[in-house]
């Protein structure tokens, strides 16, 4: 690559970061009292928060929903083009819309706020333009001031929709602390994700993965890797004949044991077992056995409900599921 064209993608990079950053720094000096009472509304509403706009300002209003849905205010998307055009009827009475618009003048916008007006319910906008149909026509507004796009010709939104996303994530962290939403109600709207599985899943959820691999202490050492080997633990539990458990061999302790012994002859469970092995009760979170794991550097923990031996948790297991 030339020198010069290094220097212009550079030059073009830096530039376009250095505007929305200072975008940004507007914005923050921009936040008074109005957004106050504009998140203060849309917590006490009864209803949805509708989100609407057209060409990239709806994309960043779609962005603006799901960050509010996962963060615990119902809210849901309606393109303004669709809006005058039938899902206009998807806002109830008791529903706030936010609509977004750089100019705050756009054909459909125009069009869509007088409807919305005739039913009053409140409106909300989000725009850049103080003066514009939009902001005048809004019940309370969300000022997203920029000076120019990052783009050269001042055209493609980039330092306006920066606004928009930084602007309609602030606004949603501010409900999320109204509500107190924590951790616990984060889990509640994202089962599936890495947080929501920390926070929800059990050892129970895993200990039966594998069975429950056991040995005596006379089990011979060739039946000993048979039960490591066929568990796919790495490990087995070593039981007394009453069920109650001893200790724990480890494919390790095989191995070292091997390093210190020539003689395999007569060799049984009672010469590899360690007794002083880590358990987990059933009920503990899963993301406390994988802290114990990683305390302890061992890739197994022995389940137990009382003192009754249930199998183990792998580590390998935690990892697939995403709780590491």
């Amino acid at each position: 690559m030339k020198r010069d064209s290094s220097q212009t993608i550079l030059y073009a990079a830096k530039n376009c970061i250095e505007i929305e950053y200072a975008v940004i720094g507007h914005l923050l000096n921009s936040l008074d009292e109005s957004f106050v009472k504009t998140v203060q509304r849309v917590f006490d509403s009864k209803g949805r928060l509708v989100v609407t706009g057209i060409g990239k300002s709806a994309i960043i209003g779609q962005k603006i929903v799901a960050t509010l849905n996962s963060t615990g205010t119902p809210a849901l998307f309606m393109h303004a083009a669709d809006a005058i055009h039938g899902d206009l009827g998807m806002v109830q009475e008791i529903d706030i819309v936010l609509c977004i618009s750089k100019s705050g003048e756009t054909p459909e916008i125009r069009v869509l706020i007088p409807l919305i007006k005739s039913r009053r319910i409140q409106l909300i906008g989000m725009c850049a333009q103080i003066n514009s149909y939009l902001s005048k026509q809004s019940d309370y507004l969300l000022y997203t001031p920029i000076m120019k796009e990052a783009e050269p010709n001042n055209l493609a939104p980039t330092a306006s929709t920066t606004a928009q996303i930084v602007m309609g994530d602030a606004f949603a962290v501010s409900l999320l602390a109204l509500r107190g939403f924590g951790p616990e109600d984060f889990a509640r709207f994202h089962p599936g994700g890495s947080l929501g599985k920390q926070l929800y899943m059990k050892v129970d959820d895993f200990y039966q993965l594998h069975g429950r691999p056991n040995v005596r202490m006379e089990t011979s050492l060739k039946e000993t890797l048979i039960t490591i080997s066929s568990s796919r633990l790495g490990a087995t539990a070593v039981l007394d004949h009453e069920e109650m458990l001893i200790g724990i061999i480890t494919d390790g302790d095989i191995r070292r044991f091997f390093e210190n012994e020539t003689e395999l002859k007569g060799v049984s469970a009672k010469n590899l077992v360690q007794k002083n092995c880590k358990t987990i009760q059933l009920g503990e979170m899963a993301v406390s056995a994988v802290q114990m794991m990683q305390e302890n550097s061992i890739s197994q923990l022995i389940v137990m409900d009382g003192n009754k031996y249930l199998g183990m948790v792998h580590v390998h297991d935690l990892l697939k599921e995403g709780i590491l």
